[in-house]
């Protein structure tokens, strides 16, 4: 059983400055896909940023590449999720998922999560 532990997310201005952390353990953080994903209210939830397994290749949803940045830290099994010149359309549950397939293609339905962090961006 893959545990995902989410910390950070809270409510900020537009144009600021948030990060997410999510914690799991070695062996899932060296062998799964590892990503972040949100779920705005009455939206289904969608692909963020993640990293390949392995953490090879990193990927981004065109809505917010040059604004967030993902990364790990691979001493404390975590991935860190930067982002930056936040919008009020960024306003959703943001999820930590993993699988053992292509990051990109992680469903609600299927994979690993975590219990989500709400992150809200005032106007």
């Amino acid at each position: 059983q893959v545990q995902l532990e989410e910390s950070g997310g809270g409510l900020v201005q537009a144009g600021g400055s948030l990060t997410l952390s999510c914690t799991t353990s070695g062996r899932a953080f060296s062998s799964y896909a590892m990503g972040w994903f949100r779920q705005a209210p009455g939206k289904e939830r969608e692909f963020v940023a993640g990293f390949s397994c392995g953490g090879h290749s990193t990927y981004y949803s065109g809505s917010v590449k040059g604004r967030f940045v993902i990364s790990r830290q691979n001493a404390k099994n975590t991935v860190v999720l930067q982002m930056n010149s936040l919008k009020p359309e960024d306003t959703a549950v943001y999820y930590c998922g993993a699988d053992n397939i292509d990051v990109r293609r992680i469903t609600q339905d299927m994979g690993y999560w975590g219990k989500g962090t709400r992150v809200t961006v005032s106007s």
